[in-house]
């Protein structure tokens, strides 16, 4: 078991400390509530300061921690097919319930009320950041209107993940902060449809005036907002998220159009395919072609802090006894593994997951794998992260009775490399992709299948499929053998359901790992089928003799309920009346 005091509880243990120290000086001596508190910024003096309100709007994109991820991997990855949960056991941590969904309640995880709070806390600063730039009557004109478009960038983007997690939500914007009302604006107030909506105008107000590039890294710059917003089209354009009302028979045509506008825009922008798919995930190429809008992170030499702005999202993600304090959370499913089976170059569609299959270093057989999985698996015999000097063993993996052997790889550097800090937790200056070009123009290739453009959809999915045969001479060459992977030809995009099928198993196998597997397969209407067949099969994991993932035959997804994660009990606690519960939960 992992024990810990977070930021979170630092920050409600020194309020009992100060309720406590009030509380007996007022017994004392009223001459203390008198004196000016210091340390600490007043909100006037920090509403004056408007480049610094932005900056700290902006500082909020990586201030989370592996209780609170604003990568979403437990939510995004652990909740799917791709990944499990990891760690000691399925009591390390309280993200259990998020990979079997049976028992997920409006308290269990607690983790959850931790994530709602910080990124209300996000949205906060956007709000005051917009109201310091309205009332500064300094700023250059020009600044200001490049600075209001980035801060909507930035609450729209919190915003998105609030949806994309709870689907209802209060919608507290700096109107609302001015006037205080954030504890009677209700959750129910709008609509799924009319919430995207609101995020769509603000996505839409930045598009309108940002800047195609910024001088300074990280900031948003128009082409992001234009990749935003062909992601919230695709995910209006399928249905509310809900089984009932989502998949091919809701498709909303006019919204797959906007996918294809915005999406164009990006396609013919500065960014691109990077050549090799191992590097995307490498730090030294983190602000590449491929990086549309990323979370900055950094190592202490980067910076000359002391710890640097490490990656804390991913803390526990590091592979057991190969990281100093590698806690061998996020683990690869077999089925994910299985998925990037090949036949003559092509997906094993149909008979992927019929039997178990693993890769073994140095012994090719007749059964070829995608070079993606390489990139995207550790596994015992091959070196980790492309480093023989660092080869995976069986001992590398924490309880292998419970989570198998295989690792994670995207999100970490090369052990060589080492952490951001290592003491009693580990951290990497790894940025954490927002958007990358290919995962947009798989979105492209996405809206042009359901619009009928199939062919165009194939050259897209060729791309991408011919850079990854392309992945292998630089960081796999050990792996070549066992490697085969091909271009789509033209029969397999004569009908809508076979292109469908590609693009799908497509974004799979490129995106896997990276928070987003559960929101395309709710996006598509099938995540009950895909998930409770994916149980049944998992829970009679084997590798090597070992078995494992038995706790799946509790595991079960309930449509009509599961598509979205109930309100934290908490907040429904503290304003009692005011929001309404997801339908399903108690």
């Amino acid at each position: 078991m992992i024990t810990k005091i977070n930021k979170t509880n630092w920050k409600h243990l020194a309020a009992g400390v100060f309720s406590l120290l009030a509380t007996a000086t007022l017994t004392s001596c009223n001459d203390f509530i008198d004196v000016t508190p210091k340390g600490v910024i007043s909100e006037g003096l920090a509403m004056s300061q408007t480049e610094e309100m932005v900056t700290a709007a902006y500082a909020k994109l990586g201030d989370d921690w592996y209780t609170y991820p604003f990568n979403l991997w437990p939510y995004g990855d652990v909740s799917s097919d791709d990944a499990m949960k990891g760690g000691s056991g399925t009591t390390d941590t309280n993200y259990h319930p998020v990979e079997v969904w049976s028992t997920l309640t409006a308290s269990t995880p607690d983790h959850m009320d931790e994530l709602w709070y910080h990124l209300y806390c996000s949205v906060s600063r956007c709000n005051r950041a917009l109201v310091a730039l309205a009332e500064d009557a300094n700023m250059d004109e020009k600044t200001k209107v490049i600075r209001e478009g980035e801060v909507r960038f930035l609450r729209a983007h919190f915003y998105f993940k609030l949806v994309q997690l709870w689907n209802q939500v209060p919608w507290i914007d700096e109107e609302v902060y001015k006037i205080h009302s954030e504890e009677q604006t209700r959750n129910d107030e709008f609509s799924h449809d009319e919430l995207m909506q609101k995020i769509v105008a603000d996505f839409k107000k930045a598009y309108d005036v940002l800047p195609v590039s910024q001088s300074q890294g990280g900031r948003a710059n128009k082409i992001a907002a234009a990749a935003y917003l062909a992601k919230c089209y695709l995910t209006m354009a399928w249905g509310d998220g809900y089984e009932a009302n989502t998949g091919v028979s809701h498709i909303n045509s006019q919204y797959m159009q906007e996918v294809l506008k915005y999406t164009a825009e990006v396609q013919q922008s500065r960014y691109g395919y990077l050549a090799d798919f191992g590097d995307i995930f490498l730090p030294e190429f983190k602000n590449s072609e491929e990086s549309i809008f990323a979370v900055q992170h950094s190592d202490y030499k980067d910076d000359n802090t002391l710890y640097g702005r490490a990656n804390w999202s991913n803390m526990l993600n590091g592979c057991w006894q190969m990281w100093s304090c590698g806690w061998d959370f996020h683990k690869p499913t077999q089925n994910l593994v299985n998925a990037f089976k090949t036949k003559d170059g092509l997906p094993m569609f149909d008979d992927y997951n019929k039997e178990i299959a693993y890769p073994i270093n140095g012994v090719p057989t007749a059964q070829k794998w995608d070079p993606r999985l390489f990139h995207t698996v550790g596994m015992p015999t091959f070196p980790y992260k492309y480093e023989t000097e660092y080869t995976m063993t069986k001992d590398n993996s924490r309880t292998p009775n419970t989570y198998g052997y295989y690792a994670s790889l995207k999100e970490v550097p090369q052990r060589s490399k080492g952490e951001s800090f290592d003491n009693p937790w580990q951290a990497f200056a790894m940025n954490d992709y927002v958007l990358r070009y290919t995962d947009v123009m798989l979105m492209r290739a996405e809206a042009l299948v359901e619009t009928g453009a199939l062919e165009e959809a194939r050259g897209i999915i060729n791309e991408i499929r011919q850079r990854a045969k392309n992945s292998v001479a630089k960081h796999i060459a050990y792996a070549a053998d066992q490697c085969e992977i091909a271009l789509y030809p033209a029969s397999y995009f004569q009908s809508k359901e076979s292109a469908r099928r590609c693009l799908q198993w497509e974004r799979r196998l490129e995106m896997a790992m990276e928070g987003g597997r559960y929101f395309d397969l709710r996006r598509w209407g099938i995540a009950s089928q895909t998930l409770n067949a994916f149980f049944e099969k998992e829970k009679d994991m084997v590798y090597d003799g070992q078995t494992y993932a038995q706790y799946y035959k509790d595991a079960h997804y309930t449509p009509g309920k599961n598509e979205y994660f109930p309100l934290p009990y908490i907040q429904l606690y503290y304003v009692p009346g005011l929001y309404t519960q997801n339908k399903g939960y108690n």
